[in-house]
């Protein structure tokens, strides 16, 4: 799973590795972003590869009444995504979802009263992508459109496995080279496990 990631980079380093622009002002770098709190958040859609937008993690599916329902979308599983009604409609739009780190906790105990946090990053990069799918919502009590996105998880690999002990899960962290692929539609089976990046963890004290 992913609740809680960060983008730590100024804009301008987010541009040039990412070769975009962003289309509005405003944006801080974020130690830690609570998926909980669903914010307002750098991606990349399809449509517009050249451009860094906002969104709101926490997919809402046109049918969604309101964004209580964002609680039930931060994360998608890759394998399940044509099965569930929340993501099979946003299975064609896709984002990339810029980050320079992520946060899962490893359980010390079969219940997880005590847990180790870890900070995920990807060796030599400052900044990378997961993979994610994006939706725009119109709230129906006022008509104006919002943007926004789940990221895809997949069967954790031997290092997530590890840390992420109870669940076995991880975000979908793309290699740089395959931005492109994902964006334009490659086969999404082509991005799930045993799909490989080379991620580093630290401890966080």
């Amino acid at each position: 799973m992913c609740f809680f990631y960060g983008v730590s980079k100024s804009n301008k380093q987010i541009e040039k590795a990412f070769k975009a622009k962003f289309d509005q002002d405003g944006f801080q770098p974020v130690v830690e972003a609570n998926g909980f709190a669903h914010p307002f958040m750098p991606i990349i859609v399809d449509q517009r590869p050249d451009i860094i937008t906002g969104a709101n993690w926490g997919l809402l599916p046109t049918w969604a009444k309101d964004t209580t329902f964002q609680k039930n979308t931060l994360n998608a599983r890759i394998e399940t995504l044509e099965e569930k009604p929340s993501f099979r409609n946003s299975i064609n739009n896709r984002c990339l979802i810029p980050a320079s780190h992520f946060f899962e906790w490893h359980w010390n105990d079969d219940k997880g009263k005590v847990k180790q946090k870890y900070q995920i990053s990807v060796a030599n990069e400052e900044l990378f992508a997961f993979a994610g799918l994006y939706s725009v919502w119109n709230n129906p009590q006022t008509g104006v459109p919002m943007i926004t996105y789940t990221i895809l998880t997949t069967e954790a690999n031997e290092l997530m496995a590890e840390i992420h002990n109870n669940k076995k899960r991880m975000p979908v962290v793309l290699n740089s080279e395959h931005h492109d692929l994902w964006l334009k539609g490659e086969n999404i089976k082509t991005f799930a496990f045993p799909y490989e990046v080379n991620l580093m963890a630290n401890p966080v004290l």
